[in-house]
């Protein structure tokens, strides 16, 4: 019997076994086996984009000249924004325009050592004077020590900006080396002993671009180019260390001096030389949903390395925020943990967070600093993007309350105000 006979009959042999079934005929997209689906679990809440908007004007009324946020979900992208980014100009804010990212950096900083880890050039547990002989008093610092924050280095920026705007203007133009940026903090007393707590320090994060340049002979810049910012295609990306221009669209930066009714600094152009690789990076909301979701989604670290990245400890006794190598967490009321990094640089807060399966991801910017309220005002931006819109409290319930928009906001540099 031809082949093709053959074939036509057993395909009407199934069919009508089919109809006497009383099925419909299979196509050949479902005929294979059907594979049982696991339980849906609650679904995800569709953000809350006036939430949004009411941070956003919120960080305004606390003395941001503008404010601005973006969402990306499995719906897409959802902007909003508030204010101007230019007070001479007048011009609105924009979510296209680029801004300093502050301590977002430090995870860029920590996604390119990590992959040094993984590539067998450094290892997490091994004193920092393995690979930088007698840079630190105590060879019991660990390379994870810097990374979570648990070194025991004394943050420079505490003395460097005592008195804010008089700080400010007097490295605004300034270029340090990381050693002399190392040497400031070592003339401090040290916080802790090495791995007992955490405390913020800006100079873990100067030491990981000293051992980033040593393992690899080349500049941090060079490093973020070639694997975080090329591969990923952040074209509104840079660290350009230490020049002193934001290029393109930008955001201008307000900075509040600590004196009451003093008017606002315009802190845009500056080297951050004062930070470099704990905080010199600029980028825009649209590369930074990029960036997070690629971390989250393991487009950047190894299965092993991106599990000891987001393994955190508490930062604080609200049992709601937490820090890994170089990454928050931040576990929000409805029960969502979001991995990220804030930022602060003169005239900037920055939100930068996405969930852990780098399904949704928000960025939000507020063009001032040294104002702490406004900061505390923009964290509101993440519970109304990856929570919805807020329920009516129910007396048996357990919800945990909105807290990021009443806890002050962690801070990434001193705050006076």
């Amino acid at each position: 019997m031809p082949l093709s006979t053959h074939r036509r009959l057993a395909m009407s042999a199934t069919l009508i076994a089919a109809l006497a079934g009383g099925l419909a005929p299979a196509t050949a997209a479902s005929a294979a086996p059907a594979t049982p689906t696991a339980p849906a679990g609650p679904a995800t809440p569709a953000p809350d984009m006036d939430g949004v908007t009411a941070a956003l004007n919120s960080a305004m009324a606390n003395g941001a000249p503008g404010a601005m946020a973006r969402f990306t979900g499995p719906d897409g992208v959802r902007t909003r924004t508030a204010g101007v980014r230019d007070r001479v100009s007048g011009e609105a804010m924009d979510t296209r325009a680029r801004f300093r990212i502050g301590s977002v950096s430090k995870t860029f900083s920590s996604v390119v050592l990590l992959q040094l880890v993984d590539e067998g050039r450094l290892e997490l547990d091994a004193p920092v004077n393995h690979y930088l002989p007698g840079l630190l008093p105590d060879d019991r610092i660990t390379v994870r020590h810097l990374l979570t924050h648990r070194s025991g280095l004394a943050d420079y920026t505490e003395a460097m900006f005592a008195k804010t705007v008089p700080g400010f203007e007097a490295v605004r133009n300034r270029v340090f080396t990381y050693q002399e940026l190392v040497d400031l903090s070592l003339a401090e007393p040290r916080t802790t002993e090495p791995g007992v707590a955490y405390k913020y320090s800006n100079a873990n994060f100067v030491v990981v671009g000293m051992l980033i340049e040593n393992a690899t002979g080349t500049s941090v810049a060079k490093q973020y180019e070639q694997r975080i910012i090329k591969p990923l295609k952040l074209r509104h990306t840079s660290y350009v260390h230490p020049e002193t221009r934001i290029r393109g669209t930008h955001v201008r930066g307000y900075l509040h001096p600590d004196e009451v009714g003093a008017p606002l600094v315009d802190s845009t152009e500056q080297t951050v030389s004062w930070a470099q690789s704990a905080g010199a990076v600029i980028s825009d909301p649209a590369d930074l949903n990029t960036f997070t979701t690629a971390l989250m989604r393991g487009r950047l670290l190894s299965p092993r390395m991106l599990d000891a990245m987001t393994t955190v400890t508490p930062t604080d006794a609200t049992q709601t925020r937490f820090y890994g190598l170089g990454l928050r967490r931040y576990d929000l009321s409805c029960g969502t943990q979001v991995y990220g990094h804030t930022g602060t640089v003169q005239g900037f807060y920055t939100y930068a967070f996405a969930t852990r399966d780098g399904r949704r991801a928000l960025s939000a910017m507020a063009n001032t600093s040294n104002r702490g309220a406004a900061n505390t005002a923009l964290g509101g931006t993440l519970e109304a993007a990856f929570c919805g819109k807020e329920t009516a409290p129910v007396a048996s319930s357990t919800k945990t309350p909105r807290t990021l928009s009443t806890l002050p906001a962690e801070a990434d540099l001193p705050e006076r105000r």
